[in-house]
């Protein structure tokens, strides 16, 4: 392949007739084709249909004897607060379960935090001028839930192994007014970056000039490989412990994209004072949580082995979609100059960056030829892509022949966008 940031204006224009006339020919194609949200596939929903049957009337008690048909049960069942702090590596009893929607309760603990403060602060975020830091690239929806509640988000980049930490210890050192970080710690979004343990333990560590700074940890994925088996990550709650803050981390997860994406259900976990915390303002909130939808879950995993086996289930089926597209991404750009891309081992996402200022250009073209992508900017707080460069691909939704149409179109995309740049110098 040649580099096409170091051909002269002759090979330049070569190539941009030939990616051309490969765009017109699968513009033609009448195409529709959609990547844009990271949504398991009908055939990954298939894999929970034992959920629909297999509670019965006479199993409707859990191990305290509780009737879950019935209101209460504020934290959730005891063997479903058992079994996902297994999940999450915590304590049954610093479980909360709640529905079906982790985001749902992110967003309850930021906009608590805003309304009321947190355990060890100086009383309610709104007023303070709160501030977030938000790696990027990053998952849009912890943005948009920031810019909903009024906090003021700053970015810092990530890298193979998390943010950038300098960045960060110096973000908070003295500025009391930054009370917060997103991180998404085992294949990140859209990166597909595990965060290592020093970095973890650097979260862990780092004085903050708030006394109620938060890490809002949402291990998304915990269990979402690829088939090479599961990345390890650092016990946030317990680094934060053992560094004398043991109420820092928030951490969240989900069965969303391990059983329904519609009818899972979500987990926070904290310190036993984060938890109560909690607990006491969920009381105005609800009479308790779908404790049928846990019990359901809880005899469909068994343990957490079961979960572990679900999940290679899903990754045979979703493997040879990312390999569709690093495939693609391989055969048509690499080696180009124009496109680098991650290549993750777990998760939902594909981070594509081409040239600066080329992004929206690729997003327009592929959208013209019959394939929706992520707009350009979701990624970054505001929408605001300062390079402009960077594309989420999420390949699990559609059918492999699809992700395979589709990635052409992208790749023949990125290829005009880009040599349009070159050439306008």
């Amino acid at each position: 392949m040649t580099d096409l940031t170091r051909a002269d204006a002759a090979a330049l224009a070569d190539a941009g007739k030939a990616a051309q006339a490969k765009y017109d020919d699968l513009r033609g194609r009448n195409l529709a084709l959609d990547m844009t949200r990271g949504k398991p596939s009908a055939e990954q929903l298939n894999l929970s249909d034992g959920l629909l049957t297999n509670l019965s009337a006479e199993e409707v008690r859990d191990a305290d004897g509780t009737d879950v048909r019935n209101y209460g049960g504020l934290a959730g069942i005891p063997e479903a607060r058992a079994l996902f702090g297994a999940y999450l590596g915590v304590p049954a009893d610093q479980v909360v379960i709640g529905g079906n929607s982790s985001l749902q309760m992110m967003y309850g603990a930021l906009s608590r935090a805003m309304t009321f403060g947190v355990v060890g602060g100086d009383g309610p975020w709104r007023g303070q001028d709160p501030v977030v830091i938000c790696p990027v690239p990053g998952y849009d929806r912890h943005f948009a839930v920031c810019e909903e509640l009024g906090l003021k988000m700053v970015t810092v980049e990530m890298a193979d192994d998390g943010p950038d930490m300098d960045a960060v210890e110096a973000l908070v050192a003295d500025n009391p007014a930054v009370k917060a970080i997103w991180c998404v710690p085992k294949y990140s979004n859209p990166t597909g970056a595990t965060y290592s343990q020093e970095v973890s333990e650097r979260l862990a560590k780092m004085p903050t000039a708030a006394p109620d700074f938060r890490i809002f940890w949402d291990n998304a994925y915990a269990v979402h490989h690829l088939g090479a088996g599961l990345d390890e990550v650092a016990d946030i709650l317990d680094l934060c412990t053992k560094a004398g803050h043991p109420d820092r981390p928030f951490v969240f997860g989900s069965t969303s994209k391990i059983t329904y994406a519609g009818a899972g259900i979500a987990m926070f976990a904290g310190s036993p004072a984060n938890v109560k915390d909690a607990l006491d303002h969920l009381f105005f909130e609800t009479i308790g949580p779908d404790k049928i939808t846990q019990m359901r879950q809880v005899k469909f995993f068994r343990d957490l082995d079961g979960v572990k086996k679900h999940m290679d289930a899903h990754a045979a089926l979703v493997a040879p979609k990312f390999a569709a597209v690093d495939g693609a991404l391989e055969r048509h750009l690499g080696g180009k100059g124009i496109a680098t891309w991650t290549r993750p081992k777990g998760g939902y996402f594909v981070s594509l960056d081409v040239l600066d200022g080329c992004a929206r250009r690729v997003i327009e073209l592929a959208g013209q030829a019959g394939v929706k992508l992520t707009p350009a900017g979701s990624c970054y707080p505001y929408g605001d892509d300062p390079r402009d460069r960077n594309i989420r691909l999420a390949p699990t939704l559609p059918p492999l022949d699809e992700v395979k149409q589709a990635m052409e179109v992208v790749c023949a995309a990125v290829e005009v966008a880009c040599l349009e740049r070159l050439t306008q110098g």
